[in-house]
């Protein structure tokens, strides 16, 4: 058996903070958790390079867009390694091997007629890179509450729509899918009404920091379009016969961790590109909630205020930080993050609870019995209690992992 899960690909346009952390630590655990159960086992994490918010972050800098991934790339690993995150690949958009495999693929569907030139009238998002039609925005902001600009362009379009009721269909067959339940529900609801085409394009004049489109070399490709094929890209689809291999080895068992703000470009975009490729869809999609800073706001570099993990992690240990991410909150809901909820939970099960269980419980073993550990009682009964619940707990630990459910495997 083999277990390849993935994180999304981070844009590095800031430094990783403590949501980015709290996927990436989740990842691990359960990829961890999976090794110990005898499975084989790929993690994968890396950065998302291209696009106008990488292109405008390098202009502030005063430097090339290729200068500056290449110095955020190499922060966002050594910040990984020193919270002991056990990825096995770091994928990288700016790759030749994945911007090959990006064009081949636009190549084919653009052969297929699933690419198509027309003019683009509506709102487009930088902070999120999605367009908008007028009906989506909400107090003439995205949905998410971000600043839109109108553009008018030709540019190239996926026949997304076409594919539609083949998503509909697969979601209601194939329940672990899209997961929770809850967001299942959000997208079954989303794919209700008519879907509208993917542009998956940006013309040169007017952001040239992307891959160029096979078929039209003064267009760039859509950032979602290059960064949501890197889950393939990466573990070998489409460069011969023996990456080929590779790829059909993990793909049928790929598990997607991604944030709940771009459930619909996973759960949509990229489940309808897979099916125009003839790719299986992976195993499941699930979307997690946020953490919340104290004013109950999403921890995000666009919003401000985050908290940095690698600060935390020296401050009070990785190991501490890791339990208090996976146990404070439940994977799939949003949760809470403050100073005060931090010191309370690791000060009242970690040094409280079991602490000062496994100290007293030395202290009396060397007082009483000179330190050695003493004979069993198997015969008392809460002895057999202890011993018939340590038979059970592996088993539910686990099932618990299996079912993304880690906070219930503490």
């Amino acid at each position: 058996m083999s277990f390849y899960i993935t994180t999304p690909i981070y844009y590095v346009n800031g430094l990783p903070h403590l949501g980015t952390y709290y996927t990436t630590t989740i990842a691990d655990i359960l990829a961890r958790y999976h090794r110990l159960f005898g499975e084989e086992t790929l993690f994968l994490t890396g950065t998302d390079e291209h696009g106008q918010k990488i292109a405008e972050a390098a202009k502030a800098r005063g430097i090339e867009p290729q200068q500056h991934v290449d110095e955020l790339a190499a922060v966002f690993q050594q910040i990984w390694g020193r919270l002991n995150i056990s990825h096995d690949i770091f994928m990288r958009t700016t790759f030749p091997y994945h911007k090959q495999v990006v064009q081949d693929s636009l190549q084919r569907l653009h052969d297929k007629g699933d690419i198509y030139f027309a003019e683009y009238e509506g709102w487009y998002s930088v902070s999120e890179e999605v367009f908008y039609t007028e009906k989506d925005l909400v107090s003439g902001k995205s949905p998410a509450g971000k600043d839109v600009q109108r553009v008018v362009e030709g540019n190239y379009f996926f026949r997304m729509s076409c594919y539609q009721q083949q998503l509909l269909d697969y979601i209601q067959a194939n329940p672990e899918y899209i997961q929770p339940e809850g967001k299942r529900s959000e997208i079954l609801g989303f794919l209700r009404s008519p879907l509208t085409d993917l542009c998956i394009s940006r013309p040169k004049s007017r952001l040239s920091w992307g891959i160029p489109l096979p078929f039209d070399l003064q267009y760039v490709t859509y950032v979602w379009f290059d960064a949501l094929l890197n889950y393939i890209s990466a573990i070998g689809y489409g460069q011969g016969p023996e990456r080929q291999s590779n790829f059909e080895k993990w793909w049928s068992h790929a598990v997607h961790l991604i944030g709940k703000d771009i459930l619909t470009t996973h759960a949509v975009y990229w489940s309808t590109m897979l099916f125009a490729m003839d790719i299986p869809l992976p195993k499941t999609i699930f979307a997690h909630g946020w953490i919340l800073n104290a004013d109950g706001g999403k921890m995000s570099k666009s919003e401000g205020a985050v908290t940095s993990p690698v600060e935390l992690s020296e401050l009070i240990g990785g190991d501490m930080l890791r339990y208090y991410v996976a146990r404070d909150m439940v994977f799939g809901n949003d949760g809470n993050y403050s100073n005060e909820l931090l010191c309370a939970r690791l000060n009242s099960e970690l040094a409280n609870n079991l602490g000062n269980l496994a100290s007293r419980s030395i202290a009396l073993i060397e007082k009483y019995f000179d330190g050695v550990v003493p004979a069993s009682t198997a015969h008392l009964e809460a002895t057999q209690r202890l011993r018939d619940l340590k038979k059970h707990v592996p088993s539910l630990v686990k099932q618990s992992i299996e079912q993304l459910a880690p906070q219930q495997a503490i």
